[in-house]
C-alpha cells in the first residue's frame, strides 16, 4: 500500500464530462448538483495556450500552457487565489521549476498574448490578451493530487468555447450517509454522456504484484480446504457404511433422524473449526508480528474472513452431501444379516 496522493476528504469521484459548449456543461453541472447525495461539484474547462509569433532559436518548441476555466470555487481548489470575483484571472505558478512551470513563465504574463491554435498550419490564428490585473499565485494541489500551473480564469473573463479542444472534469463530493449515492453520480454521468469516465479517488494504492499474490493465497487455500473436504466426504462416507447396522439399530430404538444427521454436521464441523481457529490465530499473529518489524499498521481485517467464510461453507457442503446416504443406511433393511 503506498499513498497515492489523492485527498479522499476534498472530492471522492472524478468525471470527465462532455465540454461541447458552456450550455452543455452548466447542464451537465446542474444535473449533478441535483443528484441525490452529492454534496457539492467542482467543475472546470481546460485546454492549452501558445505563445504567438515564430518559434525562437534554441527553443525545442513553441512554450504553451495550460488554461482553466472554472469559478472562483473552483480556481480556489487549484490555486492559492485568495479573493477571486468573477472575471478575475489569475497566473499560477509553480516553486518547483518544472518544464510546465517553465512554460507558463514564456508564455502567460500580464498583457501578453497568447494563441489558441498551436500554429500557422492550423487555420487563422485565434489570439487572446492576458489581463493587465492578472494576478501571479502560487499553485495548490488538487483533490487528484495534480499541481495546476498556467492561467487561471473565471467565465467572465475567458468563456470556455474560445478554448481549443478542451476538456471537462468534474470533482464530487458525496455524502457517505445516503445510500448508493456513488452509483447515483454513475448513473447521472451515463445520462449525461454513455462514454463518460467515473473515477473512484482512492487516498492509498494497492501495488499490483502484492495484490496478485494475495489473491493467488487466497486462491491457494481455498483449494486446500476444499483437498480436505473431498478426503473428509471420502472417510465419513466410509465410516457411514460401516456403521451401517449400527444407524439402523439406532433407528428402530427410536433415535430420530435429525440427531444422527446433527451428529454427522459436527463430526465434520469440530475438526474444520479446530484447524481454522489455529491457522487464523497463528496466521494473525505472525502477520501483526512481520507488519511491526516492518514498521507498518495493520491496514484491514478483511482478508481474514474469505478463508473462515470458506471453511464453514465447505463444512456444510460435505454435510450435505453426506446426508443422502445416510438417510438409506437407516433404512430397516439394514438390519439384514447373514
Amino acid at each position: 500500500m503506498r499513498a497515492s496522493g489523492q485527498d479522499t476528504g476534498r472530492a471522492q469521484l472524478e468525471i470527465e464530462l462532455p465540454a461541447k459548449d458552456a450550455a452543455a456543461m452548466g447542464r451537465a453541472v446542474g444535473e449533478l448538483r441535483a443528484t441525490q447525495g452529492v454534496r457539492g461539484v467542482i467543475a472546470s474547462v481546460s485546454g492549452r495556450a501558445w505563445r504567438p509569433g515564430p518559434q525562437r532559436e534554441g527553443e525545442g518548441s513553441v512554450p504553451s500552457t495550460e488554461v482553466t476555466v472554472g469559478d472562483c470555487t473552483t480556481l480556489r481548489e487549484l490555486a492559492h487565489t485568495g479573493s477571486c470575483r468573477e472575471g478575475d484571472v489569475f497566473l499560477v505558478r509553480d516553486s518547483g521549476g518544472s518544464a510546465d512551470d517553465a512554460g507558463a513563465a514564456a508564455t502567460a504574463r500580464p498583457g501578453a498574448r497568447v494563441r489558441w491554435n498551436p500554429g500557422p498550419r492550423t487555420g487563422r490564428p485565434r489570439l487572446w490578451t492576458v489581463p493587465g490585473s492578472a494576478r501571479v499565485v502560487p499553485s495548490r494541489t488538487d483533490p487528484m493530487g495534480r499541481t495546476h500551473v498556467g492561467i487561471l480564469a473565471t467565465p467572465g473573463a475567458l468563456a470556455p468555447a474560445a478554448l481549443a479542444d478542451p476538456s471537462a472534469r468534474a470533482l464530487v463530493r458525496i455524502d457517505p450517509h445516503v445510500p448508493d449515492a456513488e452509483e447515483r453520480v454513475r448513473n447521472t454521468a451515463a445520462r449525461l454522456d454513455p462514454m463518460a469516465d467515473v473515477h473512484a479517488l482512492q487516498d492509498f494504492s494497492r501495488d499490483s504484484q502484492f495484490a496478485s499474490v494475495r489473491t493467488g493465497l487466497l486462491v491457494g487455500s481455498t483449494v486446500t480446504l476444499a483437498l480436505i473436504a473431498a478426503s473428509m466426504l471420502v472417510s465419513t462416507l466410509e465410516q457411514l457404511r460401516e456403521r451401517r447396522r449400527l444407524l439402523s439399530v439406532l433407528v428402530a430404538f427410536g433415535t430420530r433422524r435429525a440427531t444422527l444427521g446433527w451428529s454427522v454436521l459436527w463430526q465434520t464441523a469440530v475438526p474444520v473449526a479446530l484447524g481454522l481457529a489455529l491457522s487464523v490465530v497463528g496466521g494473525v499473529g505472525l502477520g501483526i508480528v512481520l507488519l511491526r518489524l516492518a514498521g507498518r499498521p495493520v491496514l484491514t481485517w478483511s482478508v481474514i474472513w474469505p478463508p473462515v467464510a470458506a471453511g464453514a461453507a465447505l463444512v456444510v457442503l460435505v454435510t450435505a452431501l453426506s446426508l443422502p446416504p445416510l438417510w438409506r443406511m437407516m433404512r430397516p433393511d439394514g438390519l439384514r444379516t447373514e
